[in-house]
């Protein structure tokens, strides 16, 4: 019976743990290991992103002070604050990387639509600096007195669940993340102007990939042909296709662009895009561009709502380790709203999930309309850890 189960114990019902196993064998991630496994150490990770916990501290305390109830959670029996720092240390992370691109995987085929604006995959890129403490995290060094991680990010826009994430040292440029991109023939890719380049866009047309972006700011080029803007609507003020005239540029991007000039009403701005898609419209390619807008909210919702600002550990590896596990809970909080017919935001449904997670209450309970709008209008005490 549900009823007699815990909050996160549904939870964890919803990863795939046949296949972190497959990962741990293939990493020898358990070699020698007794107590607490990469399992254990998994669902510890997760249920601190879920309940927000600040420090490793702080989660530990959390733990023991409901120690008889870790066997039912899934956290093993000896889960302490030493233990848990040692194996963020020692780990490999790649185990809690490759299965957080499985639990995207799977989210992104459920949240799938037939309905959406465009034909073919829509993705934004771009990336977010995680800033660390230079003299804890003297190893991720990028400026005189900083430290720092990137996060690239490959944010599909129809599922709202990112792609591919490739974690680097904050001193990398953001260009440079573009060629470890798995590039879809037919797919489109947003780019702002910071990742202007043209040799790497060129490949992009090369495969058959779409990409739309900003133009940049002195760019020398030759109109071929002015495309018909009779029809078209919504502030489009100029389509053309162009050709590159700087010697150099035109080596880089031999062929010939797609140049849009676009006025947004509401924002008093004029916009230039860039694209090499010739068929779609001029409306199209603004409202791609549009999209874009899409992985700056996903950074800062994944910011403020789980622990990717502060880490538990100070080892690379620790916050790879850290990063994925927020990445993992992501897309499962996706993947309850899914396929419990939640209909609410993630944001929501996270915002409820972490007040109950040992509760022991049916998921779904928790969002009858009754119990949410009690809990929205703060006539209910929740007791957070209460476990009734």
């Amino acid at each position: 019976m549900l009823s007699g189960k815990y909050i996160f114990a549904q939870l964890i019902e919803f990863l795939p743990q046949k296949y972190f196993q497959r990962l741990v064998m293939k990493y020898e991630g358990d070699k020698y290991v007794k107590h607490f496994t990469c399992w254990n150490q998994l669902l510890v990770m997760m249920f601190g992103q879920l309940s927000n916990r600040d420090s490793l501290r702080d989660l530990i305390s959390i733990i023991s002070a409901h120690s008889n109830k870790t066997y039912h959670l899934g956290f093993g029996k000896n889960v302490t604050r030493s233990n848990l720092s040692k194996m963020n240390e020692r780990r490999e992370p790649k185990i809690f990387e490759d299965f957080a691109y499985r639990m995207i995987e799977i989210t992104r085929i459920k949240r799938i639509t037939k309905d959406f604006e465009v034909e073919g995959h829509v993705y934004a890129f771009d990336s977010t600096t995680i800033d660390l403490c230079l003299n804890v995290f003297w190893w991720a060094k990028f400026r005189s007195a900083k430290a720092g991680v990137k996060m690239h990010t490959l944010f599909d826009v129809e599922t709202q669940i990112p792609a591919f994430i490739h974690i680097t040292e904050a001193k990398v440029h953001d260009v440079n993340a573009m060629d470890i991109i798995p590039y879809e023939t037919g797919a489109y890719y947003i780019f702002d102007r910071g990742y202007f380049d043209l040799k790497r866009l060129y490949h992009i047309d090369q495969i058959n990939a779409y990409f739309v972006m900003r133009e940049k700011s002195r760019l020398n080029y030759e109109v071929v042909r002015d495309i018909d803007t009779k029809h078209n609507q919504g502030g489009i003020l100029c389509d053309q296709l162009i050709r590159l005239t700087g010697y150099v540029s035109i080596k880089k991007y031999p062929d010939e662009l797609r140049r849009i000039v676009f006025y947004a009403e509401t924002l008093n701005r004029t916009f230039v895009y860039l694209t090499n898609n010739i068929e779609i419209s001029a409306e199209q390619v603004a409202l791609l561009y549009k999209y874009r807008w899409q992985v700056e909210l996903f950074f800062k919702w994944i910011k403020q709502h789980l622990k990717i600002k502060s880490f538990w550990g100070t080892t690379e590896s620790a916050v790879r380790i850290q990063i994925f596990s927020a990445i993992t809970a992501y897309c499962m909080v996706a993947i309850v709203e899914h396929d419990l017919q939640l209909n609410r935001s993630n944001y929501e449904v996270l915002r409820i999930l972490s007040a109950s997670l040992l509760d022991k209450t049916p998921i779904k309970d928790l969002f009858t309309k009754e119990l949410v709008d009690v809990i929205n209008d703060g006539q209910l005490s929740l007791n957070f850890f209460s476990g009734h």
